[in-house]
């Protein structure tokens, strides 16, 4: 069997969740590859979606979400450092590791090996990468449903504790999408409307970066196995299977 498992695929495709699925089959963990969910106390925003982890009643463990504080540096350097220590953890322990998240840079960090200033890094990890395929109008659909999600459920008063206890508004913005535009409301930039409106725009924009990126470690000799999410969750999950028995 493969040594990784990785699944990602653009915002709003249902990556979470279907890998947490793949993790209880599996017996496995999910390392999380995410490059906002490493800060504390950003949930609402980054959309950690916590409870996608708990399957038939059973918690999934998960790594590399809630790993830093905000403000604080976090980068590719650090997360490949992260990420093996986790992946060796896992395998430590008999269990399916499975990298699962959306930014390109971070899941290329592992599969290509970067090297950093002459760093000596470990061997390659060798990973089946399954990409998760939905159609645009369908993805710009669950954006806009969940970011309205969202907003119902406090990401502006998210962003106001942020700032009440130390973390500049800078900082939030320089994070991007819903941590830029809710601390432009904040600070009476924009209006609330604007606010929703040029979220709503940009996260669409994000998740067109987001495949170029994916398109583009193809190019760069990354098989990606896309799959279809309209598919019922069944058949998807005998498509990984079929590919992990044959790998």
């Amino acid at each position: 069997m493969t040594e990784l498992l990785t699944i990602t695929g653009p915002t709003a495709c249902g990556k979470t969740r279907f890998a947490a699925q793949l993790a209880y089959l599996l017996d496995g963990e999910i390392i999380s590859a995410d490059s906002r969910q490493v800060y504390r106390r950003m949930d609402i925003g980054t959309g950690k979606d916590l409870d996608d982890y708990i399957v038939a009643g059973r918690p999934i463990p998960y790594h590399l979400i809630d790993v830093a504080e905000p403000g604080t540096k976090y980068n590719v350097y650090r997360y490949q450092h992260d990420f093996h220590q986790a992946y060796n953890d896992i395998c430590s322990r008999g269990r399916m590791p499975i990298l699962c998240g959306g930014t390109g840079l971070y899941i290329e960090s592992v599969l290509k090996n970067y090297e950093f200033d002459g760093r000596v890094c470990p061997k390659l990890v060798g990973s089946i990468v399954v990409g998760l395929m939905i159609d645009r109008d369908t993805r710009r659909q669950r954006i806009s449903r969940r970011l309205d999600q969202r907003l119902k459920e406090g990401m502006v008063d998210e962003v106001k504790a942020l700032l009440s206890e130390g973390v500049s508004s800078e900082t939030l913005i320089r994070y991007g999408l819903e941590y830029k535009y809710v601390t432009l409301y904040l600070l009476g930039k924009i209006t609330a409307d604007e606010m929703h409106d040029l979220l709503e725009i940009a996260i669409h924009q994000f998740a067109k970066r987001q495949m170029t990126w994916f398109r583009g470690m193809e190019k760069r000799g990354t098989k990606i196995h896309w799959i279809d999410t309209t598919l019922p969750i069944e058949q998807q999950i005998v498509e990984v299977k079929k590919l992990l028995t044959n790998s």
